[in-house]
């Protein structure tokens, strides 16, 4: 009888996922001991990732509501202790097993890359990327964020991030928010302190973001590359050599001429654009009319010099409108698509967010294992 509630708790603790790595607690070796005892009483000792695990009152909790539900049990205690450095270093064997450096170059990796540019600052770029992760999280995809503006990073302020990450032997675990996970240096040094590095650091710093951070299965990944085409945008390129360029513009004709300099770093690197969404396009007035305020057309002409660059047409997949909820959602952490979805600019956020999303994904490109019979 105690034999077969025990393995029967184990297969329920099958459906306990770990908050941070998203994969069952059982698979992840932190199930140490399951006991029933002549009484019908259940202990179950779980080893958490580190001391002080920020989510062990929810794994405690989401185990001994699992547990509960075997059949025959009269309690359910939960103990909790820290993995030793051996098991913590088996965990990220058991997580790097089958990786490369960089699991999004590997063969089989079906991850959309977005990165995320503008020519100039200024022009919403972070605030769109923040939105398109939120939409595409809304619509059930699994999104990373990783925030590669190294000097001018914001991601976690518009997603609404205070946690630091989680370290689980050399992998970092990012922390998630609106279904979003995310890295970024500013998780690391304060709001106020500058980062002062340069081309070789920047470099380094996007590929341990890459390959030293246990993003799991990802649908889509979107990089928010500082504004132009320098450093961390080339580095993007020979890191990530299938991310796609989404470049953000505004609508007036200055900020669309410098947007083009990044068609001419796309072709030189061939790298693909998926496409183009014009930011500030209006603004609705109180009586219902639109003003123009930045012009118009900018969108449309990035496309078009786009499309002469690489030579596939280059559509702009969306027109943003000014919407003080969008800074207010940027500043607060939320959103627009979550705290204000019934405005038109979270409307157009995740129509530009859903055409990305039903894409192919991945394979493009990829050579696959034919055989001639």
């Amino acid at each position: 009888m105690t034999d077969d509630r025990v393995t029967r708790i184990r297969e329920a603790l099958d459906r306990v996922i770990d908050p941070e790595i998203h994969k069952p607690i059982t698979e992840l070796g932190m199930v140490d001991a399951v006991e029933v005892d002549e009484n019908g009483a259940a202990l179950i000792r779980v080893l958490l990732t580190i001391e002080g695990c920020p989510m062990r009152g929810r794994i405690e909790k989401d185990t001994a509501e699992a547990a509960a539900t075997v059949p025959g049990l009269t309690e359910v205690r939960v103990e909790t202790s820290a993995m030793t450095e051996e098991q913590r270093a088996e965990l990220t064997r058991r997580l790097r097993e089958g990786r490369r450096a960089i699991p999004f170059n590997e063969p089989g990796s079906l991850t959309r890359i977005l990165a995320v540019s503008s020519g100039k600052g200024g022009v919403g770029k972070s605030s769109v990327t923040a939105n398109l992760a939120a939409a595409m999280a809304l619509d059930g995809l699994r999104v990373g964020v990783l925030d590669a503006d190294i000097h001018g990073f914001s991601m976690t302020g518009m997603l609404g991030i205070t946690d630091r990450p989680t370290k689980v032997g050399d992998l970092l675990m990012p922390p998630e928010a609106h279904g979003v996970k995310a890295m970024s240096i500013g998780m690391f040094v304060p709001q106020a302190q500058a980062v002062v590095w340069r081309g070789p650091k920047l470099h380094r710093a996007i590929e341990q973001f890459a390959s030293d951070v246990y993003w799991g299965d990802l649908d889509v990944l979107l990089l928010d590359l500082p504004p132009g085409t320098g450093d961390v945008a080339i580095s993007v390129a020979q890191l990530l050599p299938r991310a796609e360029m989404l470049v953000v513009t505004t609508p007036q004709p200055s900020a669309a001429g410098v947007a083009e300099r990044v068609g001419s770093l796309a072709a030189s690197v061939e790298q693909d654009v998926a496409g183009v969404v014009e930011n500030m396009s209006w603004m609705e007035l109180p009586d219902g009319s639109r003003s123009e305020v930045f012009g118009t057309g900018g969108g449309e002409r990035v496309a078009q010099t786009l499309t002469d660059a690489i030579g596939h047409r280059v559509r702009v997949l969306g027109q943003v409108p000014l919407d003080p909820r969008l800074r207010q959602g940027a500043d607060d952490g939320v959103p627009v698509v979550i705290s204000a979805p019934e405005s038109e600019a979270a409307r157009v956020l995740r129509e530009i967010a859903s055409a990305l999303a039903h894409r192919p994904r991945g394979l493009s490109g990829m050579k696959l294992p034919l055989s001639v019979g």
